[in-house]
This record gives C-alpha cells, sequence and structure tokens, in this order.
C-alpha cells in the first residue's frame, strides 16, 4: 500500500501561516520569510528536475525520488534559513525537519547517501539567501543610545498621545496602552478625523502644561507628528502601532511596552530628518524618499511576500514593473540621467541592493541614494541578471553611494514622489538634504 504524505504545497501553506503567526516578533518573521523563500527554490530547482527527467521518460510519471527530494531538502532549507535569522526557532523546527528526512530511509525511498545529499542541498539554498537577503540582528540603532535628556515621565504623567484609529494595525492600541501608561492623555483620532487637527490640538496641551508629544500609527503618522515636534521643540515618543513601523523598528522599540518603558525611564536621544524643499516648500521624510518605479516595486514585493518570502518575491516585483513602468528623465546636480529609479534614505541602509530594510544608525548626517540608469542598452535585462547573479554591487545600470545634498530638476516630468509611503506632487526643482539631530526621541535601553 502507498502511503500518502502532505506535498510540498501544504508546507508552503503552513510556512505563510508561520509569517502571519509570527508577525509579532520581527526576527521570527524574517526567519518564517527566508525559510518560504528558501523553500520556495528549493521547490523551483526539485521541480525543473523533474519536468528534465519527465521529458526523458515521456510514457512514466517523474520518479518517486524526485518527489522524496522535494520534501526533504525543502524541510531541510526552511529548518536551515529559519536557524540563520532566529536559532531558537530553527531549533524548533530541527526536529521536524529531522523526521521528514529519518521517514525517507524508514520508508525506502532513499539510500542513506541520498537522504544526506537532499538535505546538504536544502542547507546550501539557504545559506544562498545570504547573497541576495543579508542577515540582519534586531537591536536599537547605535543612535538609540541615551545622549539628551528628556523628561522622565512615570506612568505616563504629562504625555499627550495622539493614537491614529486609522493606521492599519490588527491589534487596537489603545487598550494595552491605557494599561502600561494610566496617566498619559490618549487622544483617539476616530476614522474620518483630520490626524493633523489632533496633532496639532496635543501639541498646544503639551506646550501649555510641559511634557512630551506621543504617537500611535505607522510612518505616515509618526512623520507628522514628528514634524510638530521639532518645530515646537518637544520630546516624541514613538509607539509602533501602524502597517509599517520601520522607523520605530530602527530605534528599537518593537512594542509598545518598550516604548513606554522609554518614557517612564527618560531615556532619550537625537535622530536626523531628511529634508525636501522646492518652490518655497519644505517637507521631511523619517526614512525614505523615492521616484520612478520604486514605490511600484515595493508594493508587488509586499502583496507576495508571505507566501514567497521576500528575495523572491522581489524578484517576481522587479521584473513586473520594469515590464510594464517606464523612465523618468531627470537632471540629478546639474547631470541629465534617464532613470528607472531613485531611492533616498535618511541615513544609510543595509542591505544593499533594492530591498534596504533596515538602519544601524539614524544620525549620520547622510542620505542613502541608489539609481536605476535606463539609458544602457538593454538596462532591464542587465539589471535583472545582475539581480538573479547576485552581482547587482558590480552593475553598470545601478549605483549606490551617499551624499549630503542632491538637486533633482525636471520632476514635472517625472510626476509625484513618494516619502515614507505617501505619495505628493512634485515642483520641478527638488533638493534633498538632511537636518542633522533635528528631531529628540524616546529610545530604550542599551542592548
Amino acid at each position: 500500500m502507498r502511503t500518502h504524505e502532505p506535498r510540498l504545497g501544504a508546507g508552503t501553506q503552513l510556512a505563510s501561516s508561520a509569517v502571519k503567526v509570527l508577525t509579532g516578533d520581527r526576527s521570527a518573521r524574517r526567519a518564517a520569510l527566508r525559510g518560504t523563500g528558501s523553500l520556495a527554490l528549493v521547490s523551483a530547482a526539485v521541480r525543473g528536475a523533474g519536468k528534465v527527467l519527465d521529458t526523458r521518460r515521456p510514457l512514466r510519471h517523474p520518479p518517486s525520488g524526485v518527489v522524496s527530494s522535494h520534501r526533504t531538502a525543502g524541510a531541510a532549507a526552511f529548518a536551515a534559513a529559519a536557524a540563520l535569522e532566529t536559532p531558537w526557532l530553527g531549533a524548533a523546527l530541527l526536529p521536524l525537519a529531522g523526521g521528514i528526512a529519518v521517514s525517507r530511509l524508514r520508508a525506502g525511498a532513499h539510500t542513506p547517501g541520498r537522504v544526506l545529499a537532499d538535505v546538504a542541498f536544502g542547507v546550501g539554498v539557504a545559506a544562498a539567501t545570504c547573497r541576495w537577503w543579508p542577515l540582519h540582528r534586531d537591536g536599537p540603532a547605535d543612535s538609540a543610545r541615551p545622549t539628551l535628556p528628556v523628561p522622565a515621565l512615570p506612568s505616563g504623567e504629562g504625555l499627550v498621545v495622539v493614537v491614529n484609529s486609522d493606521a492599519g494595525d490588527d491589534v487596537p492600541a489603545e487598550g494595552e496602552l491605557r494599561a502600561l501608561l494610566p496617566k498619559a492623555d490618549l487622544r483617539l483620532c476616530a476614522a474620518g478625523e483630520d490626524l493633523h487637527t489632533v496633532l496639532r490640538q496635543a501639541t498646544a496641551q503639551v506646550q501649555a502644561r510641559g511634557g512630551a508629544l506621543g504617537v500611535v500609527g505607522g510612518d505616515g503618522t509618526v512623520n507628522a507628528a514628528a514634524v510638530l515636534a521639532v518645530d515646537n521643540r518637544l520630546p516624541l515618543a514613538v509607539f509602533p502601532g501602524g502597517t509599517l513601523n520601520h522607523f520605530a523598528a530602527d530605534l528599537g522599540l518593537s512594542t509598545l511596552k518598550a516604548a513606554a518603558d522609554a518614557v517612564e525611564a527618560g531615556r532619550g536621544g537625537t535622530v536626523d530628518l531628511g529634508r525636501i524643499t522646492g518652490d518655497g516648500t519644505c517637507a521631511y521624510f523619517l526614512n525614505t524618499f523615492s521616484i520612478g518605479v520604486y514605490p511600484e516595486l515595493v508594493r508587488a514585493r509586499e502583496a507576495r511576500e508571505t507566501t514567497l518570502g521576500k528575495w523572491p518575491a522581489l524578484a517576481f516585483g522587479l521584473a513586473r514593473v520594469l515590464a510594464d513602468g517606464a523612465p523618468v528623465d531627470v537632471t540629478l546636480d546639474g547631470r541629465p540621467r534617464r532613470l528607472w529609479l531613485l531611492f533616498a534614505g535618511n541615513s544609510r541602509y543595509d542591505p544593499p541592493g533594492f530591498a534596504p530594510s533596515y538602519r544601524s544608525t539614524l544620525d549620520d548626517g547622510l542620505l542613502d541614494l541608489r539609481l536605476v540608469d535606463a539609458k544602457h542598452p538593454f538596462a532591464r535585462t542587465r539589471l535583472i541578471t545582475a539581480f538573479l547573479t547576485g552581482t547587482l554591487a558590480r552593475s553598470r545600470v545601478y549605483r549606490e553611494t551617499t551624499a549630503t545634498r542632491l538637486r533633482i530638476d525636471g520632476m514635472g516630468k517625472a510626476g509625484d514622489y513618494t516619502r515614507d509611503g505617501e505619495v505628493s506632487p512634485a515642483p520641478d526643482t527638488l533638493v534633498l538634504d538632511k537636518r542633522g539631530r533635528a528631531l529628540t526621541v524616546y529610545l530604550p535601553a542599551p542592548p
């Protein structure tokens, strides 16, 4: 009798579920994403091998050994990839991967040597993902150290917090914050209410009574609060509570409790703001500025990240936006350029390439610039090839550098720009630079 085992597709679904379950832990989420991506790569490789064998044996089904290799190598790849990001999670998955390998031996599907080869292949695929997606260890940024006195507010007394109910977080933050900081004044910005009006009212109250301004929401919400905090010289308490919380994470504030502890202890420091000026207007970005197809690339990646993993989803998104998008013609510091995208980060980002994910410092005074040139022959093909082969740093169509200032002319033809996920109309000329250590924030204790 033939024993029916779960197909690797079920494993992919399980991995996708793991990503969603573990989103509360950033390192575990990255482990699940890397594991899912490694499993997808193994699946593609083994399926490709099966098709080759099938064409050579047109009257027969692919050998059962191919399917067994699929399972064994896939389990090993997922466990090894998870261990690279989060050792404790990898250790928890190791017995499962080992059990699958042992089951293949007991079923007589493979010899011990073949099982070891499948395991080695899976582990090798997991290790190879580090070439495109470097490892990252959790921890607050280097600048996230107590360097500036800020008010210590026991139980949150003197803290006025604006909670954006439209920020997109699935877990309501208001109740948890009331338990953590019972004396804080929480202002709920309800659906349809103007966020900027609520923030201005909260800022006026802090100015009149003293204390600090707090905000619960994603990066766009925090950006709006940060501008008011800088203009009024107030310390800002950032509570992660949105769909995307990149700024809070780079501060080392991955939970509401971490931020609440910093407020009560009075630990603070200063960080840079990216600045955008043009036609008499001024705007700021905490994280990123971009033009061209970069916003579409991010959206395409995020739409498939939980099912494919970060690197495969990024590869898919890159091919899609380059096929459907169009380059923009601008002038950078007096030099005409045709670009597929321009990315500018507030301080240097890691890793290199198209998936900047985190910053080790937020006060280096630099803009992280990444450009894709569209003027070279076969630029799209060369770019995708370089990305897939891990040779992006040596590609002539891609460039990474840092600067303290960048002037962009011709923005009227390029259209809109994006800052911290928000789209804004662009004047014909923009200047990007930094306001060094302009924003005072509450920071977690050093690890």
